[in-house]
């Protein structure tokens, strides 16, 4: 079967190929990158029946129209409350959709969620750096980003119209606002009280917002002259404080050592949720132990399973689809 090319015609800032990501490679210096929200990028491989970790178009707020110019091709876009249309037809975000030449696509930014993704039936033709495709926006390494005009090409395209249709929104996919974290490593950085206000307020996502971290809006939290310490490693999640006493969160790109304090790091089972949250979107920090932390993970890893084998079973054709549904006897009349 000969490629399929799309054209983007519209495109917003921060739109880019990400894969899994390069983990590994922070010793070197080199951020991990790849997706914002993990599992809404595996759940769109997933529904594809495609491995887990490969190339999809993240897609921010600032949205993704594009044609399809040649070819015929399957794909899928999962990831926050975002509008999708296809040929004038409008659903939501988590559906499967085939493109065929002529065809146009937009995916817009709905009631909630700041990143989608949309992934193919097909290899995604792209740069590559250190054998991966995840774009580090601030340098370019990677897959790069998108812009108005460029072509997406798409190798082995495949039409797999048994898996069109809407995907069901698990639970755990919505932007979280009662985020949970492990207090530290260097709480005896802050002043008295710090801890306390960090603990006991509100806080806000500021328009400062993109794929290395997100500013925060809320209480000051004082340090105990504390901005000399040595640069040391830093995760995903970190909650790092400069002079002025604000709070930043560091999300999928951000860099790999760092001299800021840190008061706090978001547990891993609730990295996506916080990276769908919107500027002015409001949240608060609930503290964990680190062991509590790990039984978290554990607990909610076999739902995240359960799911993403749920849509990688292909939902059949109509008459399939119909007699599942119970709404015709299995008789067919023409």
């Amino acid at each position: 079967m000969s490629d399929a090319t799309l054209r983007i015609t519209a495109c917003g800032p921060l739109v880019s190929y990400q894969d899994g990501g390069r983990s590994g490679m922070s010793r070197f210096g080199v951020p991990a990158s790849g997706p914002m929200d993990r599992l809404a990028h595996a759940a769109a491989h997933a529904a594809l029946g495609n491995l887990e970790g490969s190339t999809a178009i993240e897609v921010s707020t600032g949205g993704l129209e594009l044609v399809c110019e040649s070819g015929e091709v399957t794909c899928s876009i999962a990831g926050g409350g975002f509008q999708v249309v296809h040929e004038g037809m409008r659903t939501q975000s988590w559906c499967v959709r085939t493109l065929r030449a002529g065809d146009t696509l937009a995916i817009r930014p709905g009631a909630w969620g700041s990143w989608a993704y949309l992934a193919f039936c097909g290899e995604v033709l792209c740069r590559t750096w250190a054998g991966r495709s995840a774009t580090h926006t601030t340098s370019g390494l990677g897959g790069g980003t998108l812009s108005a005009g460029d072509a997406v090409v798409l190798r082995h395209p495949r039409v797999s119209e048994e898996r069109e249709g809407p995907l069901p929104v698990p639970e755990f996919a919505y932007a979280r606002k009662g985020v949970r974290v492990v207090m530290g490593p260097q709480t005896e950085a802050f002043a008295a009280g710090s801890e306390a206000l960090f603990l006991g307020h509100d806080f806000t996502v500021t328009p400062a917002f993109d794929r290395m971290g997100m500013r925060l809006a809320g209480p000051t939290l004082a340090l105990n002259d504390a901005l000399s310490i040595p640069s040391e490693p830093i995760v995903r999640g970190s909650i790092q404080v400069a002079g002025d006493g604000v709070a930043s969160v560091l999300s999928a790109d951000h860099q790999t050592t760092g001299g800021y304090p840190k008061i706090a790091t978001i547990i891993d089972a609730d990295l996506d949720s916080v990276a769908q949250l919107r500027p002015r979107d409001g949240l608060r920090f609930c503290a964990v132990s680190a062991s509590e932390a790990i039984l978290i993970r554990r607990s909610e890893a076999p739902a995240r399973r359960r799911y993403l084998e749920q849509i990688a079973v292909p939902q059949g054709d109509l008459q399939t689809r119909l007699m599942r549904d119970n709404l015709i006897s299995g008789v067919l009349f023409s």
